[in-house]
């Protein structure tokens, strides 16, 4: 059988459980452990295609929910899929739209069948079932779909977390007979179970059976303190196979990106660098950088001396400033470029740190430099 997605292992760490490997899809190689850019309505806020490729990025994320209420994943499909429609042709990875359906708290109805809910465009009554999630990402055509899950919020009930897997895990098996173009895009599969050892196991236990092209760790970041989130990863990343992806969602910090892969994973995505550009705050070798302060009004070097993205060859942080000061949008492409090149760039050295052996060196020098705390926040 011709399988869409393939992972393929080069080397362990002798130093911790990271692996380096390579993804192969249909749209490229991905070198992993690797950062996805989020790309929630088809685009990367502010920036091109172009951009992104001189930034070496090879694989987007992109927002099923978003896209299938505006413009409709009919009319990307007539498009010619996702790739054609925004130009972008490497790798793309589309969430199943769960995760916004369930934060809708206020405005969703869950039942075995699916997902009601409101549009938060126009109030629309909407759903969204595993075949309907299956159908929209079919047709937009992504490299790598993800399959249709209940995501818990944290801190949850033990029961309530329970019932949750197991249905994760019966919507699952739906997701993966409706899923109509296996041969070109792959089905993950999400482990939930929240911050309960016993039902990761399970919710591991039933999807690893089903045998999905990769695996998603899902139910972190989600409001819990870091430490809980890598206990969960290790005793959690054990249970997947050793022969496919490892993806945890929406994580984006450096901390937790190396902390991660660490622990194995392969891949991740967070819509933290390109959100905190927005508002210019910015990450560097020696910690985050609010470009906005006043601190910055005269300083005429670049974000980061240690950094050769483009923001940094050319521009210094008083003018960066002066954009964001006066609500110039270059300001934000600035801030938003230079943020994903740092991640790309941090995972670039993670690689090469897991081929020397020496990845809890880097991450202890890493994190020296960051001056970070086991209290810094954000994911």
């Amino acid at each position: 059988m011709i399988v869409a997605i393939t992972y393929e292992l080069i080397k362990v760490c002798k130093q911790s459980g990271a692996r380096l490997g390579r993804v192969h899809t249909p749209h490229g190689v991905i070198e992993t452990p690797c950062f996805m850019p989020v790309g929630t309505q088809a685009t990367v806020k502010t920036m091109s295609p172009e951009e992104l490729k001189t930034m070496d990025a090879r694989i987007i994320l992109s927002n099923t929910y978003h896209l299938f209420l505006r413009p409709g994943h009919e009319l990307i499909a007539r498009a010619g899929g996702l790739h054609k429609f925004m130009n972008w042709d490497r790798a793309i990875l589309t969430d199943s739209g769960g995760f916004q359906v369930f934060s809708l708290s206020e405005m969703r109805k869950i039942t075995e069948e699916g997902v009601q809910f409101r549009s938060h465009l126009n109030g629309d009554k909407l759903f969204l079932s595993p075949e309907k999630a299956m159908e929209i990402q079919n047709a937009l055509g992504s490299d790598i779909m993800m399959a249709f899950d209940e995501c818990p919020p944290f801190p949850a009930e033990y029961g309530y977390v329970k019932r949750s897997i197991e249905r994760t895990s019966r919507w699952a098996e739906r997701c993966l007979q409706a899923h109509a173009r296996p041969e070109d895009q792959g089905l993950f599969a999400i482990v939930q179970g929240g911050e309960y050892e016993d039902l990761r196991k399970q919710s591991a236990t039933d999807l690893t059976s089903m045998d999905f092209p990769g695996y998603a760790i899902g139910g972190l970041s989600v409001g819990e303190p870091k430490p809980i989130m890598y206990r969960v990863l290790d005793y959690t990343v054990p249970l997947l196979p050793s022969g496919k992806p490892r993806y945890l969602m929406g994580v984006g910090s450096p901390d937790a990106l190396i902390e991660g892969a660490i622990r194995g994973i392969d891949m991740f995505d967070c819509v933290l660098p390109t959100r905190i550009a927005r508002n210019g705050t910015t990450m560097t070798s020696k910690g985050r950088v609010v470009v906005r302060n006043a601190a910055n009004a005269e300083d005429f070097g670049p974000l980061d001396p240690a950094c050769n993205c483009y923001t940094c060859q050319n521009y210094s942080r008083a003018y960066i400033r002066h954009l964001l000061k006066a609500d110039e949008t270059f300001g934000i492409r600035l801030t938003t470029y230079h943020n994903l090149h740092f991640l790309l760039q941090l995972m670039r050295d993670v690689r090469q740190a897991i081929m020397e052996d020496r990845l809890l060196d880097f991450r202890d020098e890493f994190f020296a430099q960051y001056g970070l705390n086991d209290n810094d926040k954000g994911f």
